[in-house]
């Protein structure tokens, strides 16, 4: 693909374009990564990574916006070119403006990640300031919660892990 600026992702075989976020996107994304960071250093458990490449294979490549992994699964999934050939235990996706990539997140990423064997997914949205948090449930991804500034994240995923929704706002 073309170094100008865009981002593209293969889903289904289908080629997605969008352009650079929002710097608020950004800022969001930074902020899951900085605590999901923080927690993983002290914890040991595992990596958290942002804007890595899963490649689940030719016909499905995404950039999600954040990931953590446990340290057997990044080991497990990471190639020579650092990229990670499967599916990490969380994604996390922060939706930008528009219709078609707020699909995108919450329709066919939420099925392609239910199908490739992620246990959790986020989709976050910072206008709104509220996180769904989809968990895999009897073999797919289904909705468990939706937090709003005032509540804490958790994850069965991350023992005692424990961030305000507000923190990631900020």
């Amino acid at each position: 693909m073309p170094d100008n600026g865009n981002r593209y992702e293969i889903i289904n075989g289908e080629l997605y374009v969008t352009r650079a976020p929002h710097n608020k996107h950004q800022d969001t994304c930074g902020n899951f990564h900085y605590e999901l960071k923080a927690w993983s250093k002290v914890s040991g458990l595992g990596y958290a990574v942002i804007g890595a490449g899963l490649i689940f294979g030719d016909n499905d490549d995404v950039i999600p916006d954040v990931v953590w992994m446990s340290k057997e699964k990044y080991a497990a999934l990471i190639d020579d070119t650092g990229h990670f050939r499967g599916a990490p235990e969380l994604v996390i996706e922060v939706l930008s403006a528009g219709t078609d990539n707020e699909k995108r997140d919450r329709e066919v990423k939420l099925k392609l990640y239910s199908s490739r064997g992620v246990l959790e997914y986020w989709i976050a949205d910072w206008r709104a300031k509220q996180i769904q948090v989809y968990r895999r449930e009897n073999g797919i991804l289904r909705l468990a919660m939706t937090l709003f500034t005032t509540d804490t994240l958790t994850s069965p995923l991350l023992p005692e892990f424990s961030c305000l929704i507000s923190q990631i706002f900020e």
